[in-house]
C-alpha cells in the first residue's frame, strides 16, 4: 500500500542524464513509496529496449542537427521528445504496481481541462483517437517504473522529420502519417498556456508553453499528499518543497 508520496521535477533536458536518474529513483524507492518524477528532454529520439536504431530513427539527420538519440530501459516503440513534451515516470514497489490508478491520475489532470481523455489499447491515452501519451513500463525484482509522454506543443513537423515509422504501421491505425496520428493538448486547449502561467503558486518567469513549466500540470491532484525529501533531492541539488511535490535546483 502507497502510504507516502514523492513528485520531483528536474530541470536538466540532457536525456542522457534522465533516464539515468529514472533508474536512479526506480531502484531507490522505498516499501509503501511511490515516487511521480517529472522530466523533459531537448530534442531526442527515445527507442525502446528492443528496437533497431536504424530502422526506427533518421540517425543522419538527427544527429547532423544536433540531437540525442537514447535507449530507455522500457519495451515500446520509439517516440520524439522536445520541450513542448512532458514526460512522467511511476516509481514503485512490485506490490503496489497499479496501471489503472496510475494512468488514471494523468486522465484526471487532462480532464481538468475539459478534455475528455481515454485510454486506448495497451500504452496509449487518446483524445477521439488521436494519441497525446504513449506509456511503456519496466520491471527489475521488485522495483516497478510506468512512464509516459504528454504532447503539449511537440514540434510535429521535427518528429516527422526524425521518425521512421514504417507504412504498414501508419495503415493498420488508419492514418496516413505521423502527424494526423498525434494531437497536442494546446490543440484540444487553446487558453492551455494562459492557465499554466496564471497558477498562484507557479510564478514562471513569462508566459509561454515552453517556460512556465509544464508539469504543474499534475500538482493539484497530488497537493495536500504527504511528501518527503528523497535522497536523490539532497545528492543531486536543493528540493524546493511544497505539499506533495519536490524541485530540484
Amino acid at each position: 500500500m502507497v502510504t507516502e508520496l514523492a513528485m520531483i521535477e528536474t530541470k536538466n533536458t540532457d536525456p542522457r542524464h534522465n533516464l539515468a536518474l529514472e533508474r536512479y529513483l526506480t531502484m531507490h524507492t522505498e516499501e509503501g513509496e511511490c515516487i511521480l518524477y517529472l522530466w523533459q528532454n531537448r530534442k531526442t529520439v527515445v527507442i525502446g529496449r528492443n528496437q533497431n536504431a536504424w530502422k526506427e530513427c533518421r540517425v543522419d539527420a538527427l544527429t547532423r542537427d544536433g540531437g540525442f538519440l537514447v535507449r530507455r530501459l522500457s519495451g515500446g516503440g520509439a517516440v520524439f521528445h522536445d520541450l513542448g513534451n512532458l514526460n512522467f515516470t511511476f516509481c514503485v514497489r512490485k506490490a503496489d504496481y497499479d496501471l489503472p490508478r496510475q494512468l488514471e491520475v494523468i486522465l484526471r489532470a487532462v480532464r481538468k481541462l475539459d478534455i475528455h481523455a481515454e485510454k486506448t489499447g495497451r500504452n496509449d491515452i487518446t483524445v477521439d483517437g488521436r494519441k497525446f501519451s504513449g506509456n511503456a513500463f519496466f520491471e527489475s525484482g521488485d522495483f516497478c517504473y510506468h512512464h509516459g509522454t504528454i504532447m503539449l506543443s511537440v514540434d510535429t513537423d521535427q518528429m516527422t522529420r526524425y521518425l521512421n515509422v514504417p507504412e504498414d504501421k501508419l495503415r493498420s491505425k488508419g492514418v496516413a502519417s505521423v502527424r494526423a496520428r498525434v494531437v497536442n493538448l494546446v490543440e484540444l486547449c487553446p487558453h492551455f498556456s494562459y492557465l499554466l502561467c496564471n497558477l498562484p503558486f507557479w510564478p514562471p518567469p513569462a508566459c509561454g508553453i515552453f517556460s512556465s513549466r509544464p508539469p504543474v500540470l499534475l500538482y493539484g491532484l497530488l497537493h495536500g499528499r504527504r511528501s518527503s525529501p528523497h535522497p536523490a533531492a539532497r545528492s543531486r541539488g536543493t528540493a524546493v518543497r511544497m505539499p506533495g511535490y519536490l524541485l530540484f535546483q
